[in-house]
């Protein structure tokens, strides 16, 4: 179960991943934050993010054009 959800539907590129990032930032290691997102460049930007962050993408999931990722903070 996510500790935080962040709703970033309808907005564009940067935006859902900046408020990923200011989620993770206020969320102990361990946690998990999921994001709604309606935009179609979060498809690649959030596993991006995640790699270069260091954060887990433990799933990424689309239905009736939104996609919902899940994001776990590790240590």
């Amino acid at each position: 179960m996510p500790e935080r959800i962040v709703d970033a539907k309808g907005l564009k590129c940067p935006m859902p991943v900046l408020r990923l990032r200011k989620a993770l930032d206020q969320t102990e290691p361990g946690e998990t934050v999921t994001l709604l997102a309606t935009d179609q460049g979060s498809r690649k930007d959030v596993p991006a993010f995640c790699r270069i962050a260091g954060v887990e993408l433990v799933s990424a999931t689309e239905r009736e054009g939104v996609f919902c990722y899940d994001v776990k903070k590790t240590a």
